[in-house]
């Protein structure tokens, strides 16, 4: 492992009055390059703009006593060196543009050159895991300008009362989703890039598609965030899950009533549709909504106006509407439960928001983003290390992982993960613990036609032994097989990316040999096929 220490120049300790002198004196950064016990492979050094002399006589000087370090320096330019703000503002620049690899090197924040300020600052950057490293003290002696050295150990699993200062952001969280996931999906990211048009050019209603979890309560606020940030709503963002709206309930919820509109009306209701004038309102689940209610509704979307429950005279709204379902609303009108003419109005602008388990290349982006949430909320940073974010992401692209409710199930994986991570530092453990829980979540989602057929194929001393990744693994080769007209084909989809990568491929050799360890054969498989 290689040691690098990151430390602030020291406008009056490094200075030593720019003098020959300096160099029979003690000075920090310059001293921590004379310790046999701690060798040094890099040493960055945050210095002014303003402090650029000093800057490069203090990297020669420690050039000079310590050759083989390889000199770092990064400039800072805050206006005021005592503004608390400013100071970490910048310090927390450098620790997004520096590569840290904890897996390579052993980190060191020096924190007794720099002011009062910028010493907090990298105290607060370490202790929040931003610089995943030890803090090092250092003081003159007696006996040299070596002077002598402290190393501090941060365990972050014991400050859970400094990290209290972020309650605030905790209790506040994240309201929108400004899109900075870097996605690599290409249809996601086409759908992403006509929707922030459309968003900015139309007023008319969306509609978004999709599963439970894939993320479209998510893109409507980022669509009223994009659209308040372009002054083209003045109002707030409206939300309303329709499967919660039942009865009165739904009419006094959506479009507001008068006083003793119905027992319990004690006074008059403004309704969520006037809660978004000049706003956005997103409906999600909007096939959940009676057919009365959809008639309403439809007024209101077409002429701005609409009768609150008791009313006698119609109130107004000047709002734009987002709609989403996992249904299939053409089905509903088919069967009578979804207005033909509210479809028509809602689906000018439609978007498919994909699942999960058909956005793989966004798998490792959507990682580091709930960590980063988490970090924001928990106020401490949160990573994996090599072999267990390695050996999660195996398992997350893996046929066993079925993902049922798609990015929520992720985030309350990684959710969990973080939470039980020591020091800030995901492990195999954890991860291999994680693991067993998420099948154990999706197991009984598992279709029964499935497991009859692996009890009709294997015994039961056989089953017994298998694992929950085992079973699923082997059901999609059932599948892929039983799909197949010969083992050679069979094998060609099962190794479709691996045989790319050989001179030389038997897919249906590779096949057989894993059929053997079940005690299985291609013909086995197809039974009455």
């Amino acid at each position: 492992m290689n040691n690098v220490i990151i430390g602030i120049l020291g406008a009056r300790l490094d200075h030593m009055g720019f003098k020959k002198k300096r160099l029979e004196r003690w000075r920090p950064s310059v001293s921590l390059l004379m310790h046999d016990a701690l060798p040094v492979d890099e040493f960055v050094l945050i210095h002014h703009e303003e402090e650029q002399e000093l800057a490069g006589l203090t990297l020669r000087d420690m050039a000079a006593v310590s050759p083989q370090t390889q000199l770092t320096a990064y400039q800072v330019d805050y206006a005021n060196p005592w503004d608390f703000e400013q100071v970490y503002s910048q310090l927390h620049e450098f620790t997004r543009s520096y590569r840290f690899d904890p897996e390579q090197n052993n980190y060191y924040v020096h924190i007794t050159t720099g002011t009062h300020v910028a010493q907090i600052c990298l105290y607060l950057l370490t202790e929040a895991n931003y610089i995943p490293a030890k803090l090092l003290q250092t003081s003159p002696s007696k006996d040299g300008i070596q002077g002598t050295y402290q190393v501090i150990d941060l365990d972050l699993s014991r400050y859970d009362q400094i990290a209290s200062r972020f309650a605030k952001d905790a209790q506040d969280g994240i309201a929108y989703l400004k899109g900075g996931i870097e996605t690599r999906n290409l249809a996601f990211n086409q759908l992403i890039s006509q929707l922030e048009q459309v968003s900015i050019k139309s007023t008319a209603p969306m509609l978004l598609t999709g599963p439970t979890g894939a993320g479209k309560s998510r893109l409507a606020k980022r669509i009223y965030e994009l659209k308040k940030q372009r002054g083209q709503v003045t109002g707030k963002l409206v939300e309303v899950n329709c499967a919660t709206l039942r009865g009165d309930n739904a009419m006094s919820a959506l479009f507001g009533h008068v006083k003793g509109a119905f027992t319990g009306a004690m006074s008059p209701r403004l309704g969520l549709l006037r809660e978004a004038n000049k706003g956005l309102l997103f409906l999600d689940e909007i096939g959940e909504l009676g057919l009365d209610e959809q008639a309403m509704l439809l007024r209101a979307i077409e002429d701005k106006v609409f009768m609150p429950l008791g009313g006698d005279s119609a109130v107004s709204s000047d709002f734009q509407l987002i709609a989403g379902t996992n249904r299939d609303l053409f089905e509903q009108v088919r069967s009578g439960a979804f207005r033909e003419d509210l479809l028509a109005r809602i689906n000018l602008w439609t978007y498919f928001v994909p699942p999960l388990t058909q956005r793989m290349e966004d798998l490792e982006p959507n990682i580091e983003h709930e960590l980063q949430q988490f970090t924001i909320k928990a106020g401490y940073k949160v990573s994996f290390n090599k072999a267990a974010r390695e050996q999660y992401l195996q398992f997350a692209r893996s046929p066993a992982a079925l993902w049922r409710a798609n990015f929520r199930d992720l985030n309350a994986s990684i959710t969990r993960m973080a939470t039980l991570a020591v020091g800030g530092r995901i492990t195999e453990e954890l991860v291999i613990e994680e693991i067993g829980r998420l099948q154990t979540a999706w197991s009984g989602f598992l279709p029964s036609v499935a497991v009859d057929s692996l009890n009709s194929l294997l015994s039961v001393e056989v089953l017994a032994k298998l694992d929950l990744f085992d079973r699923l693994q082997l059901l999609e080769v059932l599948r892929v097989c039983r799909a197949s007209r010969s083992l050679a084909e069979a094998g060609r989809v099962l190794f479709d990316k691996s045989r790319q990568q050989k001179t030389s491929v038997n897919d249906s050799h590779r096949l057989k040999q894993y059929l053997q360890k079940f005690g299985l054969t291609f013909q086995s498989l197809l039974g009455d096929k």
